[in-house]
């Protein structure tokens, strides 16, 4: 990878990152050396600066982050993404989507009691549904999911939404 590829790496790994990024971290991203990324590191800093853009790049004790201008901060407070869901949830809708037609007992084996929480959650915000067989239910993901994620272990016949 050359300076360039180096400097557009670190510059995407930057502005996907939701947090600081060591200079270790963004070494082994790029397959070189921690001086070739401080390097990288100070020329985009620079271009930032000489483009007088609304980005920036800091380097501090946390790490290397990209943010916004502390100017523009209040301009676009409530843009940012927050996640969909918390760790936990994550986790249930993943275990959902690979075992997919699956039994909310398994689910709830797999995840503990707390995987009622997480289904409740998933199926109101319309990422799963489920139908009752016996004293149970099968989960599945719906069209929701499939649109939001971009993909799924199976295509589910019975997904109609």
């Amino acid at each position: 990878m050359g300076e360039k590829g180096i400097k557009k790496t670190i510059e995407a790994a930057l502005f996907m990152s939701p947090s600081a990024m060591h200079v270790e971290t963004l070494a082994k991203i790029c397959s070189t050396t921690i001086a070739d990324v401080r390097a990288a590191v100070n020329e985009l800093m620079h271009e930032y600066q000489e483009r007088d853009s609304a980005l920036q790049i800091k380097d501090d004790e946390t790490g290397i982050k990209m943010s916004i201008k502390e100017e523009f901060q209040k301009t676009i407070t409530g843009l940012t993404a927050s996640p969909e869901f918390n760790k936990g949830t994550m986790k249930t809708l993943a275990y959902i989507s690979y075992r997919q037609p699956v039994k909310q007992t398994e689910v709830i084996k797999f995840r503990n009691n707390k995987g009622y929480d997480h289904i409740k959650v998933l199926e109101e915000r319309g990422f799963i549904k489920r139908e009752q067989v016996g004293r149970s239910y099968l989960i599945y993901t719906t069209k929701k999911f499939l649109d939001y994620f971009g993909t799924q272990k199976k295509s589910v016949e019975k997904m109609g939404d």
